[in-house]
């Protein structure tokens, strides 16, 4: 539907500003056929499309508007079935309306790997505001305390997307806001989730020494069993590999196998703070290609057959074939990697805070002065997401 009404609205914007494909894409920096395949819904659009034709037309961001979609009637429909729930009960919070908010927060934990976090954060955005207005109802202590846990998951999964959207300071406060509600509940497993996320995005922003600290103090926090631990220990091996560490990323991935070894398969593997221990080749693969070992591209191919059998990770797909991109290039075998970063540039699945590894191998490309950089550089620019400082 968001695609039938961004073409909608190109072809009116454009048609009212009295220009031609031709013009418009110079204007916008694209090719006139790309224009045209748009406008026509022949391809999708993505927000850094949409942010540059709005710019080219003046049409004050209604492009990008158009391609999000309309305003989520479901999720409203879930919160007023929520608050009636809550007032036909004898308490102002009831154990069923606790229930269903926990379910809640569980399904948009697992809808994280699929869906756009612009278009996840709103529904998050709104259970969470929810939440805050039984803050302060009649409840038991019980009551209260799971109330309190289901806002801390809530406020990282907010942190979590915004780090996505690259929103430094509303990811910030979300996750002050976890931690603080992970103390008050004594809730280790939320605590240790808030600093493992931290460390993932020191990482993306290249301070790898204090993603490293951040993963150890989270390992250090983190309940036994839990999913956090195992996390946290991968994100180490992700930081030793980027800081050039070779011995200690191989004790860092030998310890995450360790861990994963006798976990059994989470009932939803999909859920972003349920540990899959399937997830482990996948870590494998994108730290060894950061740590330029050969192991790393029959690995990545690996990973890469396995999730495309699955045909239900389309995030993590991308994000393995840029692992098999870096590989390539480390194996000098630069047109081969050209080719599995296009398709993971033109996937439309590479959120903001990722992008920096598909600028890695865009780069890398480059300075092999292959005829392919070009076309590369080219379809990154076009594809590149909106970056929010």
């Amino acid at each position: 539907m968001s695609d039938s009404r961004f073409a909608d609205e190109l072809r009116r914007l454009r048609q009212e500003r009295k220009l031609s494909y031709r013009a418009l894409a110079e204007l916008a920096h694209h090719g006139k056929s790309y224009v045209e395949d748009l406008e026509k819904g022949r391809k999708p659009a993505n927000s850094a499309v949409a942010a540059r034709l709005d710019e080219a037309l003046q049409a004050d961001g209604r492009l990008v508007a158009a391609l999000r979609p309309p305003a989520d009637e479901d999720t409203e429909a879930e919160i007023e079935a929520l608050e009636l729930a809550r007032r036909v009960t004898a308490s102002d919070v009831s154990g069923e309306t606790l229930a269903r908010l926990e379910r809640a927060a569980d399904g948009m934990a697992m809808a994280y790997a699929t869906t756009p976090p612009d278009e996840l954060l709103p529904r998050v955005r709104r259970h969470l505001d929810y939440v805050g207005t039984l803050v302060d109802a009649r409840k038991t202590l019980a009551q209260h305390h799971r109330l309190l846990v289901v806002g801390g998951w809530l406020s990282l999964l907010r942190a979590t997307l915004h780090i996505d959207l690259r929103q430094a300071g509303a990811a910030d406060a979300y996750l002050r806001t976890a931690a603080d509600l992970a103390e008050q509940t004594g809730h280790r497993e939320i605590a240790a989730w808030c600093l493992e996320t931290q460390a993932w995005d020191a990482l993306t922003n290249g301070d790898f020494r204090r993603a490293l600290e951040l993963s150890q103090h989270a390992q250090a926090v983190a309940p036994a069993g839990g999913s956090a631990v195992v996390q946290a220990t991968a994100q180490e091996g992700r930081a030793w590999a980027r800081l050039g560490d070779r011995p200690a990323t191989g004790r860092a991935l030998a310890q995450v196998e360790r861990l994963a070894e006798h976990r059994p398969a989470p009932e939803h593997p999909e859920h972003h703070y349920q540990y899959d221990p399937a997830k482990a080749h996948s870590y494998a693969a994108t730290t060894l290609a950061w740590a330029g070992d050969p192991a790393a591209e029959a690995v990545a191919r690996d990973v890469i057959a396995e999730l495309q059998a699955e045909d239900a990770r389309p995030r993590r797909i991308a994000s393995a074939q840029l692992d098999l991109g870096l590989a390539l290039l480390a194996a000098e075998k630069p047109d081969e990697a050209a080719a599995w970063a296009k398709l993971a540039i033109t996937s439309g699945r590479i959120v903001p805070s990722n992008w920096w590894r598909a600028s890695e191998v865009v780069v890398g490309v480059a300075r092999a002065g292959i005829p392919e950089a070009s076309d590369l550089r080219q379809v990154a620019q076009s594809h590149r997401p909106a970056l929010t400082a």
